[in-house]
C-alpha cells in the first residue's frame, strides 16, 4: 500500500510581506475618500432610507473585508506570469478608479444620480476584472466575487436612495 504525502509549498516571508502590503495598499486607497466624503452629514441624515439599509456599522466592516480580499486577489494575480496578467491588473486599477470616485460623488457632491452611473460602470469593470482574473489566476477570480454581490448591493441601495428622495 502506498502512501503519497500531499505538499503544498507554504509562501515564503518575503511573499508574505509583499501580499500583507497589497492588503494594506488596497485598504488605504479604498478607505481614502472616507476624508472627503461621508455618510455622518445632515443631508445624508436627511434622506429617506429604504427599508434594506444596513446598519451603519456595517460598511466600514465589510468593507474592510472586500479590501482585504482584493488586496489577497491583486497579490495573486500580480505575482503570476500568465497570460493576460497586464489586463487583469489594468482592470483592477480602472475599478479601484472607480471605486474612489463613488464615494465623493454621492456624499461630498450630493449627487445619487451621478454616483448610480458611476457605480453602474463600476459594476462593469468588476465583472470584467473577474473574467481577466480567472484567466490569471481562478483563486483571485473568486476572491473578488463577494465584492461583486456587494456593489450590486451598494446599487440597489443607491438606486433606492436616489428614487426615494428625487
Amino acid at each position: 500500500m502506498e502512501t503519497r504525502t500531499i505538499r503544498q509549498r507554504l509562501p515564503d516571508l518575503g511573499s508574505i510581506l509583499t501580499a500583507v502590503g497589497f492588503v494594506l495598499l488596497v485598504n488605504l486607497v479604498g478607505a481614502a475618500p472616507s476624508a472627503i466624503g461621508s455618510p455622518d452629514t445632515p443631508w445624508f441624515r436627511a434622506l429617506e432610507k429604504p427599508w434594506f439599509y444596513p446598519p451603519t456599522i456595517a460598511f466600514p466592516v465589510v468593507w474592510t473585508l472586500l479590501f482585504t480580499l482584493l488586496g489577497v486577489a491583486l497579490w495573486l494575480v500580480w505575482r503570476s506570469d500568465a497570460d493576460g496578467r497586464r489586463l487583469a491588473l489594468g482592470l483592477f486599477g480602472a475599478q479601484m478608479l472607480f471605486n474612489v470616485v463613488w464615494t465623493p460623488m454621492f456624499f461630498t457632491l450630493e449627487a445619487p444620480l451621478a454616483a448610480l452611473g458611476v457605480i453602474v460602470v463600476l459594476w462593469g469593470l468588476v465583472a470584467g476584472t473577474i473574467l481577466a482574473f480567472r484567466r490569471v489566476d481562478r483563486r483571485g477570480a473568486a476572491l473578488l466575487v463577494p465584492y461583486l454581490a456587494w456593489i450590486t448591493f451598494a446599487a440597489v441601495l443607491n438606486f433606492e436612495l436616489w428614487r426615494l428622495n428625487a
